[in-house]
């Protein structure tokens, strides 16, 4: 085992001990039989260690997340996924709560492809016409409330008895961010949403199946004025204002 695996094997079973999330440099060094100079070299700084731990820990549910077999039915996917996402809380406390903690100052990998993970299910709602916002914020919504829930019946488990929560939370979420398969069922689209979800669902359905008669730039060109529109600015809004050209003295 190489200085830095007997560092992160070290870290790991300080943390699992730990009854705030939390290890020192100084006990992972100790524990490890490193010096402080090879953790640093490493891992750049202490958070730079805690986020190399709960990528090294959260890999077990990516493999399982990365190698999941897409279903017929996309929402169905993203039921499972906050499933699979609040089990995977519950059975490793401590690297997900260091997971989403503040000690960490910049998000480890595995809490961006967890994100991308999740966007490409909704890429899929999208392209079957099941999304009533656009992807992005679909994704923000639907993270956050999972994570959220996740943190909350972790740290707080007396205030989240019922073990129904969670699944009447991610119902409740995916209820506002699809819509149902038969349109004869699918609630009325707000009016200001109406360009910006067609445009998220053709963006969706080009990246899905790619045009024959568009050559690549093409088709990357429509994209990207798709994606433009496919935000959940309000119809009219111009958005943020542009800053006025400075006058120049012509003397």
């Amino acid at each position: 085992m190489d200085a830095r695996e007997k560092i992160l094997e070290a870290a790991t079973t300080l943390l699992a001990g730990s009854p705030v999330a939390d290890v020192s440099t100084r006990a992972v060094c100790e524990a490890a039989g490193v010096g402080a100079p090879m953790l640093y070299r490493l891992f750049g700084d202490k958070a730079g260690l805690l986020a190399a731990v709960v990528d090294r820990g959260f890999e077990e549910y990516l493999v399982t997340k990365r190698a999941a077999r897409p279903s017929d039915d996309p929402v169905a996917d993203l039921r499972r996924g906050w499933d699979n996402h609040l089990r995977f809380a519950l059975e490793h406390p401590h690297h997900y709560r260091l997971m989403y903690s503040p000690e960490l100052t910049a998000p480890p990998a595995a809490t961006r492809e967890a994100h991308d993970l999740l966007h490409s299910i909704l890429e899929r709602c999208a392209a079957a016409g099941r999304l009533t916002v656009p992807p992005a914020l679909a994704t923000q919504m639907i993270m956050s409330a999972n994570v959220g829930a996740s943190l909350s019946i972790l740290t707080r488990p007396e205030q989240y008895p019922d073990p129904g929560f969670s699944a009447r939370l991610r119902d409740a979420v995916l209820g506002a961010v699809t819509c149902p398969a038969d349109p004869d069922n699918a609630p009325e689209p707000d009016p200001d949403q109406a360009v910006p979800m067609a445009a998220a669902t053709l963006a969706a359905r080009l990246r899905a199946e790619r045009p024959a008669a568009f050559t690549a730039a093409e088709s990357a060109l429509l994209e990207q004025w798709l994606d433009k529109l496919g935000t959940d600015r309000p119809l009219g809004d111009p958005g943020p204002p542009v800053a006025e050209p400075v006058p120049t003295d012509r003397r």
